[in-house]
């Protein structure tokens, strides 16, 4: 077990046995002070039980000290601060357990059962296959997969996908965008549409679908010519969006299509079982589903028009059903733009007419991203096709800086994307900051081995007690419940700021101590305490999918 759990459940257990009481006390928390000159851990019982105990804080929290047994524990010292903490510090062994314990891990150093392997399905991107992916998929697609990627490691079950919409409106515009640019090239008269897609793409499309068919839906009726212009993008496009995705290091589990819920009778199937739920009714001739109740008054939406065709909404709810109960996920996860802010009521309404209380479903909305160049902001219209793509960003700058980039921020935040920042090699850009310090031990554990000091498995690490090392060592003692608590947030920007902070540290250490000093014993232990960094490093950035540099 990791030393930093061993240390948790021992204060939790010797403050609740320090207590003398029969009552049911409350829980309480014990969590990492925020000025470290406080000690290891700092716990709130004294005050959670004040009411429970009829005691002020401080009187509980002097018992307890009074009572406390801390044999063969982990446990220094404890004192009471404030109005009734108690803060505790650690023996020096506990240090030297944990460095150990780290190396002896590896690759495998932050990875918990804290999930216990609940089966999860995250679903991101899902861009609509009509034309190439933008900014916002890029960060979408960087959020996701960093928050799937934190599931795999705190023990959940995670399966990724993909959602294509190849159905609706979307592309009903697609085929007729096509059609028109198809048409353009024999009749320069014919008219594009008001709100079709404008982008390079379709008149590519186009022009090879006519190299390949010459004129021969000119004249064909207008549905027949529509869809074969579809039949023929259509699987470019959704090959182009895998293609660019894999290249983003994105790689999905499965890639679920929305007409296959259409053409197995699974929309039909749904919409009726909605019916029998009672929280539809017919208005002005379509189906609505009703989003709340009495208690929770809520929009309601139509999921039948009055033409008889089902809305988009339907086919949503048929997916998520799909999840649910056809293939027993017991989480879904959904990554979506800002604009989907409504989005969440309704399907949560529709799973709960459904039967599906006990089943979780979660959504991230992503804020806007702003390009940034020589300090302005890159306009760019998705519509009128100029705009900058997940392609053309990645041919601009650096895939490591991308991925890193768009998990700095939370996703509920807005982002800036500095284009000059991402490509600078210097500790102004964050990504470069964080792989020269795992650089920086490579290049240390390389010269040292060099001179015959290599790393030493049964190093004094006791004799790590410098100030900038144990800042260090705490902060390696965190890496686990940084990604259980990122797991619990859903958030990979706690993943990209902790490895910062992480490789703060590290850099200061570098710069107070000499790694390579007179003393053998003293290098070899804070040698071992590189390479535990280096291997905190490297975990944390390949969570986030970003390569771990042996030089730069």
């Amino acid at each position: 077990m990791n030393p930093l759990q061993i240390a948790y459940e021992q204060i939790k257990n010797c403050v609740i046995s320090a207590v003398n009481s029969t009552a049911d006390l409350p829980k309480f928390t014990i969590e990492k002070p925020a000025n470290s000159s406080h000690g290891d851990f700092s716990t709130n019982a004294a005050m959670v039980w004040a009411k429970s105990l009829q005691n002020n804080p401080r009187a509980i929290a002097s018992e307890i000290l009074t009572n406390l047994k801390t044999d063969d524990t982990y446990i220094a010292t404890a004192e009471i601060a404030g109005p009734g903490f108690i803060n505790f510090r650690l023996h020096s062994h506990f240090y030297v357990d944990l460095l150990a314990y780290i190396c002896k891990k590896d690759d495998d150093f932050g990875k918990s059962a804290f999930g216990e392997n609940q089966k999860v399905i995250v679903e991101y991107v899902s861009a609509n296959p009509t034309g190439p992916m933008h900014i916002g998929n890029a960060r979408g697609g960087a959020l996701g997969d960093g928050i799937a990627s934190i599931l795999d490691w705190a023990g959940y079950d995670v399966t990724r996908e993909f959602y294509i919409n190849d159905a609706g409106n979307q592309l009903i515009k697609f085929g007729a965008s096509l059609e028109a640019r198809y048409l353009q090239i024999y009749d320069e008269t014919v008219e594009f549409p008001e709100d079709g897609y404008k982008g390079a793409d379709i008149i590519e499309h186009a022009e090879n679908f006519a190299k390949i068919n010459h004129d021969k839906f000119v004249n064909a009726d207008e549905e027949t010519r529509k869809q074969a212009l579809i039949e023929y993008a259509l699987p470019l496009n959704i090959k182009r969006l895998e293609d660019n995705l894999k290249r983003y290091r994105v790689v999905y589990d499965n890639w679920f299509k929305e007409s296959s819920l259409h053409e197995s009778g699974e929309v039909c199937e749904i919409i009726e079982k909605l019916k029998s739920s009672g929280k539809t009714y017919m208005h002005e001739g379509a189906l609505w589903l009703m989003s709340g109740d009495e208690q929770s008054p809520a929009e309601d939406y139509v999921i039948v028009r009055a033409n008889g065709v089902p809305t988009y909404l339907a086919a949503d709810i048929a997916y998520h059903y799909n999840k649910f109960v056809t293939r027993d996920f017991d989480f879904a996860i959904n990554v979506l733009g800002a604009d989907h802010h409504g989005y969440k009521a309704r399907l949560v309404a529709a799973m709960n007419a459904l039967g599906l209380h006990k089943k979780t479903l979660d959504f991230k909305l992503t804020q806007m991203v702003r390009l940034i160049r020589g300090g302005e902001v890159i306009k760019s219209s998705k519509r009128t096709g100029k705009s900058i793509t997940l392609e053309t960003l990645l041919d601009e700058i650096p895939l490591d800086a991308a991925r890193y980039f768009f998990n700095l921020r939370e996703a509920d935040t807005h982002l800036d994307f500095d284009l000059d920042l991402a490509i600078e090699e210097s500790s102004k850009n964050p990504v470069y900051y964080v792989q020269y310090a795992h650089a920086r031990i490579c290049s240390i554990i390389k010269n040292l081995s060099a001179e015959g000091i290599k790393i030493n498995k049964s190093a004094d690490l006791s004799l790590l007690n410098h100030e900038t090392e144990c800042d260090l060592i705490r902060k390696l003692a965190e890496f686990e419940g940084e990604i259980i608590t990122a797991a619990q947030s859903l958030e990979p920007a706690k993943i990209a700021k902790y490895v910062y902070d992480l490789a703060a540290l590290f850099h200061k250490f570098y710069n107070t101590v000499k790694v390579r000093c007179e003393d053998l014993a003293l290098c070899q232990a804070r040698l071992s305490l590189c390479d535990a960094t280096r291997i905190v490093i490297k975990n944390s950035l390949e969570i986030l999918k970003v390569t771990a540099p042996d030089m730069m």
